[in-house]
C-alpha cells in the first residue's frame, strides 16, 4: 500500500487514516442490530448513529472528487445532522459496505492533497478553516467516534475493542 503523500504534512495524518480504518468492523463485532440503538436511558449518541457519523466523514473527504457518491442514508447525517430519536439508521452491514467501498477513495483523496490545496481556505458559513485543519479535525474526530464505540461496546457488556 502506497504511503508516499504529495505533501509531507500528510504523511502522520495518512497513518492514522490506515490505522483506525481497521478499527470500525472491530468495534462492530459481535454487536446484534438491537444494541444498535441502546442508549441505556441517557442522551447519548447510540451506537447506529455514531456509525453512521464516521461513515460520513469518509463520504465527506471525497465530496469534491465523487460527488455523486453517497452513504447508505445519506440524508440521516447530511450537514452534520443530529441523532433522530425516531429513525431507522442503516445495518451494520450496509455501514461496513459503505465503509469498505468509500475508504480507498478517501486514501487516494488523502495522497493526493498538495500543499497549495491544504493551505486554501475554505468558508462553512460563518466559519472558516483551511483544508488541512479540515482533514486534521476529520481524523481527530474519527478516532473520537471509534473510542466512543469502543466505550459502547464495554458498557453493553460486550469485550474490548481489539486493537490488534
Amino acid at each position: 500500500m502506497t504511503t508516499k503523500t504529495i505533501s509531507t504534512r500528510m504523511e502522520g495524518l495518512l497513518a492514522l487514516f490506515d490505522m483506525q480504518t481497521g478499527f470500525l468492523s472491530r468495534a462492530l463485532e459481535g454487536i446484534p442490530e438491537q444494541e444498535m440503538y441502546n442508549r441505556l436511558g441517557t442522551k447519548a449518541n447510540h451506537m447506529a448513529w455514531l456509525t453512521g457519523a464516521l461513515v460520513a466523514q469518509r463520504y465527506m473527504m471525497i465530496s469534491e472528487t465523487h460527488p455523486e457518491m453517497q452513504q447508505t442514508g445519506a440524508d440521516l447525517f447530511k450537514n452534520n445532522k443530529g441523532i433522530d430519536d425516531n429513525a431507522k439508521y442503516p445495518t451494520i452491514a450496509e455501514y461496513l459496505q459503505d465503509w469498505e467501498k468509500v475508504t480507498p477513495l478517501a486514501r487516494e483523496a488523502l495522497l493526493a492533497l498538495d500543499d497549495q490545496k491544504l493551505d486554501s481556505e475554505l468558508d462553512m458559513g460563518g466559519m472558516k478553516m483551511t483544508w488541512y485543519d479540515l482533514v486534521m479535525f476529520t481524523i481527530y474526530r474519527e478516532a473520537s467516534i471509534i473510542g466512543q464505540l469502543a466505550l459502547w461496546r464495554r458498557l453493553l457488556n460486550y469485550p474490548a475493542l481489539r486493537y490488534d
